[in-house]
């Protein structure tokens, strides 16, 4: 069987951190969401992949290339507008026959998730069929409504009474879905989602399956949401330690990796989960705590603190700093006494919207270049390439390229 992976949105809600790269090439543990489904895939013997790219394309495809190094092989169709879904899968109609796989490259799964599908797929009826997950809250889903394993109605962006089962964008497809998305295309709903293209089919008597799986699914929803769910893959990172430890390792030593070339410093304490990427400098004297992704060529200085936060490639942070909480995007560098408040149940305004956090410090997009003594407030998003000047307190939204003195 072959698979399709959508890869080519945006990802808005994941600004500032989406301005540079697309929301699938969003780090996780220091490896991107989409070499996940990747993995997912090659672990279940499936190896032939098409992935759909977009916005941002030359990232993603860079990373990945033809497969090779991924132990399959990949071919790629350009979305050149951001129509939605059923058109995204439209674009591979010539490129895959009989039943085939579709999933989203902005949600993670595991070997387990897949297989879940292709064992319920393999005993049920064939044609079209839907995974789910159970989720007590499906604000910003689409349920799935049905019975007895048959959908009746897929419902988008509303709560049904008593109806938890989300729709995991992961489906198996067969060569009816293009007759149904040809008719999606003919319509004016605008975004052509591949639910509209589906429920045409029901609506058509057309026998629509639902399997639930209880393995991994998690989605990054907002940029944020990458903090819980890189603490919960840490969770599972064995003990891999290549680089020089000069501190000392504390509680959770099975659940720290210190990668080829990276060099912890003297008086140094790291407590797992944590992963530290390639030819990092740590300290002397700095704390990691628990939850804490750092990727390659990053140098924190002296005195300095990090918990449950996400640092990403090429950053510089000076000593006595403390950062919670908080996604710092790559390229910056950042002066000495660098504090990231932090606080809970936050309302961030995007696009003119309220969004919940559940706790935050910051997140800082690309190539900022920050002073000495600055501070920013719980939930601040700061853009790229920013100069914020010595001694500034941040809050709310700073737009990309701004100036703060």
């Amino acid at each position: 069987m072959k698979a399709v992976i959508l890869a080519a949105g945006e990802g808005m809600r994941c600004r500032p951190l989406t301005y540079t790269r697309s929301k699938v090439m969003l780090p996780i543990a220091n490896k991107p969401t989409m070499e996940y489904v990747v993995q997912a895939l090659h672990d279940n013997g499936i190896t032939d992949i098409v992935i759909v790219v977009g916005y941002a394309k030359e990232r993603a495809m860079s990373y990945f290339g033809n497969g090779h190094d991924f132990g399959v092989h990949i071919d790629y169709v350009e979305q050149d507008q951001q129509l939605g879904t059923a058109h995204a899968i439209k674009l591979v109609e010539g490129l895959v026959a009989d039943e085939f796989l579709v999933l989203n490259g902005d949600n993670l799964v595991s070997e387990k998730t897949v297989a879940d599908m292709l064992k319920n797929y393999s005993e049920g009826s064939g044609g079209t069929s839907i995974l789910t997950v159970h989720k007590q809250d499906t604000t910003g889903y689409a349920v799935v409504v049905g019975s007895g394993g048959r959908v009746e109605k897929i419902v988008e962006d509303r709560k049904v009474k008593n109806i938890h089962n989300v729709n995991t964008g992961l489906y198996i497809f067969d060569q009816k879905i293009f007759d149904a998305i040809d008719e999606t295309l003919q319509s004016d709903v605008g975004e052509f989602g591949i639910t509209h293209s589906i429920q045409q089919m029901i609506d058509a008597g057309n026998e629509v399956c639902s399997y639930r799986t209880d393995s991994t699914w998690m989605d990054v929803v907002h940029s944020w949401d990458l903090l819980g769910v890189n603490s919960r893959i840490l969770d599972d990172v064995y003990e891999s330690i290549d680089g020089r430890i000069e501190g000392t390792i504390g509680d959770r030593a099975d659940k720290i990796v210190v990668s080829d070339g990276s060099v912890v410093r003297a008086g140094s304490h790291i407590t797992g989960p944590v992963v530290i990427g390639r030819d990092c400098e740590i300290g002397p004297n700095v704390v990691i705590a628990p939850s804490t992704s750092i990727g390659d060529n990053v140098t924190i200085e002296p005195f300095t603190y990090i918990r449950n936060s996400v640092i990403l490639d090429d950053v510089y942070i000076g000593s006595h700093s403390t950062i919670r909480n908080s996604i710092i995007g790559e390229n910056n560098r950042i002066d000495s006494h660098f504090i990231t408040a932090s606080g809970r149940n936050l309302l961030i305004e995007l696009g003119g919207i309220l969004h919940h956090a559940d706790e935050l410090g910051s997140v800082i997009g690309d190539g900022n270049v920050i002073g000495c003594d600055v501070s920013t407030d719980p939930g601040t998003l700061i853009g790229t390439e920013c100069r914020i000047g010595t001694g500034a307190v941040i809050r709310g939204k700073i737009p990309n390229r701004a100036v703060v003195i």
